[in-house]
């Protein structure tokens, strides 16, 4: 079995968004290229709730799905469509915006707020399909126990358990903590573009130690090692997607194929006619 090379590594770095939420941002606009088909990916860790309380009061997306997850924490929502609720520790939201929604995240007053939301592209002849909404709750989320790991499957399938199927672009995603001192390998599709972040603690990847909040890419291969220091656990997010290898055009919360898409989408915001589906 072919061992996935480090091609790429990127330190997130401490950022202010929504209302004044503190985050930390892995990926942004510059690694579209080499992350596709995932767009965004940003990171919160806190003990402090001024750091997130302040939230994300509504906002427009068009031509993307976003998804939550929470290790820790407690964020509400709402959005255009009548949806409304609450994301709770280990839990997820899987949001298509499709041809454009209005949402608010609102993260609450939490001992720890710990989790991300990832920005995934949509094929351009889905772009401008209806917007849909699917709560994962926890016990959807299914888990996997190996020897010195555990894997919580959001999407796709580990081994024998699986996860939820994604409607449009069916990417992988697990929630992997591997103990101390052990070790894990992942099966990776070769044709997909796969990375991981590192959401708490160093690891060892392919024998290479990485820092915390570090995403980490890989070239194509069939497996991943990962292996958590001798004094602490590690956990990180596994991601796996096949490349849409399209244009993009990307402006703020809206991401199209071309700058003529994108002038529309903005244009219809002035003008009242973003929302297409309600």
């Amino acid at each position: 079995m072919k061992k996935c090379r480090i091609i790429k590594e990127i330190r997130g770095q401490k950022a202010v968004d929504g209302a004044g939420v503190r985050l930390v941002r892995v990926l942004g606009s510059n690694d579209v290229k080499a992350f596709d088909p995932f767009l965004m990916l940003d990171s919160f860790d806190s003990l402090e709730a001024s750091d997130y309380v302040a939230g994300f009061p509504m906002h427009p997306h068009r031509g993307i799905e976003t998804i939550t997850y929470l290790i820790s924490g407690e964020i509400e929502h709402q959005d255009s469509l009548g949806n409304e609720g609450t994301i709770r520790s280990g839990e997820a939201q899987w949001m298509t915006a499709g041809s454009g929604i209005l949402h608010q995240e609102m993260p609450q007053k939490s001992e720890r707020m710990l989790g991300f939301q990832l920005w995934l592209n949509l094929p351009s002849e889905k772009k401008m399909t209806a917007p849909s909404y699917l709560s994962i709750i926890k016990d959807e989320i299914a888990l996997k126990c190996v020897d010195g790991a555990e894997i919580r499957v959001l999407s796709g399938s580990f081994e024998e358990v699986s996860g939820i199927t994604p409607r449009y672009l069916p990417a992988t995603i697990y929630d992997i903590l591997v103990f101390k001192g052990s070790e894990i390998n992942i099966p990776v599709k070769s044709e997909e573009t796969a990375f991981i972040f590192l959401i708490e603690g160093d690891a060892w990847v392919e024998e290479k130690r990485v820092l915390s909040k570090t995403a980490v890419l890989f070239d194509k291969g069939e497996s991943i090692t990962v292996m958590a220091p001798p004094d602490s656990d590690s956990r990180f997010i596994f991601f796996s997607g096949k490349p849409l290898q399209e244009p993009i055009s990307w402006g703020g919360p809206i991401v199209m194929n071309t700058q003529e898409e994108l002038n529309c989408a903005f244009d219809e915001l002035r003008e009242g006619t973003f929302i297409k589906h309600k």
